[in-house]
């Protein structure tokens, strides 16, 4: 075996970890006023948050246990794993009208551009429909997992409606959101049970009269200062009952 390649790695790592002896605790090591100026100033990652904000209803589907099954996954099948689950889930939101804001690792982040306004009560049904069509896809995606040697999964999902602000950045092309909409969504989905829906309150009080659905009070999220944020559960109401 040819080791000079190894050799060579090996010296190239000599100073490596030979950091500066720097400690912040030292006045004289610390960041000068001037340098922070002109770090803050030169050309770099930035953003920009339009000033219009619209209310939206937002979507979050956050998979289950999904560190720990991870941990038995190949890199390869791991990534095929992911890979399933997320094209699904996309595929479907997009025959719903829903656009994926962005994916953090097992989590998609998703909302309805055509919910804006209020009196259009179709596509509030059209969000709570798609949702319920991720639930009902566990079982295809299921099928597709075990057919390729991996493992079932069970996911969370959580929806809300409020303002939201749109976010852009200058090193990407990618839409963003900010607003408690936003965080609300992702906040509340832990109180779903495997393979169910939640709601926040906001959105409830749009939907509560829609007799396609049957909602159930779970849980309320603490705001703070004694206040609290309802969370319902969602599913299709059983016709006859």
């Amino acid at each position: 075996m040819d080791t000079k390649f190894f050799d060579a790695f090996e010296n190239s790592l000599d100073d490596f970890f030979d950091y500066p002896n720097f400690s912040i605790l030292n006045h004289d090591d610390k960041i000068s006023s001037e340098t922070l100026t002109s770090v803050v100033k030169s050309i770099g990652y930035s953003v920009t948050i339009d000033n219009t904000c619209k209310s939206f209803c937002i979507g979050c589907v956050d998979m289950v246990n999904s560190t720990k099954i991870s941990a038995h996954l190949s890199t390869t099948n791991l990534s095929r794993y992911y890979q399933i689950f997320l094209n699904s889930m996309s595929k479907i939101l997009s025959k719903y009208g829903g656009s994926v804001i962005k994916n953090v690792g097992d989590c998609l982040l998703y909302y309805f551009p055509s919910s804006s306004k209020l009196e259009n009560k179709s596509e509030f049904v059209n969000c709570i429909d798609c949702n319920l069509a991720l639930i009902d896809a566990r079982n295809f995606l299921c099928s597709q997992l075990r057919s390729e040697g991996l493992p079932c999964l069970n996911y969370r999902i959580s929806s809300d409606y409020g303002s939201v602000c749109l976010m852009h950045s200058n090193n990407s092309s990618s839409l963003d959101m900010i607003g408690p909409s936003v965080n609300m969504c992702a906040k509340i989905n832990r109180f779903a049970s495997p393979n169910e829906i939640v709601i926040g309150g906001d959105l409830y009080e749009i939907i509560k009269s829609f007799k396609e659905y049957t909602f159930k009070l779970l849980s309320s999220y603490s705001l703070g200062f004694k206040i609290s944020y309802p969370v319902y559960s969602v599913s299709r109401k059983i016709p006859g009952i």
